[in-house]
């Protein structure tokens, strides 16, 4: 019934097998897209659950007051303090 497939890597183009029935019994739905070294990679280099994201300083579009956002500020865009955005969303 299951039918081994052979796929390759969308990181690193090696070829690598993938066994319908393992992924099946783990109720997985979708065809892997990267072999087994280049996943445990791409986990190994994320930042564990819980660590202190890096922040950048900018200045409010609004009312001039520093702050720090969580993303690398670009100058096409305004960037709002807390404040002022909780007061636009309103």
């Amino acid at each position: 019934m299951y039918e081994d497939k052979t796929l390759v890597c969308r990181d690193c183009g090696q070829e690598f097998v993938f066994t319908a029935e393992f992924y099946a019994e783990k109720g997985f739905q979708n065809e892997p897209t990267r072999c087994k070294a280049c996943r445990q990679a791409r986990k190994a280099s994320r930042p564990a659950p819980g660590a202190p994201r890096e922040t950048y300083t900018t200045t409010c579009a609004n009312c001039g007051a520093e702050t720090t956002v969580p993303f690398i500020p670009k100058n096409d865009r305004p960037i709002y303090c807390s404040e002022c955005f909780a007061a636009m969303r309103r």
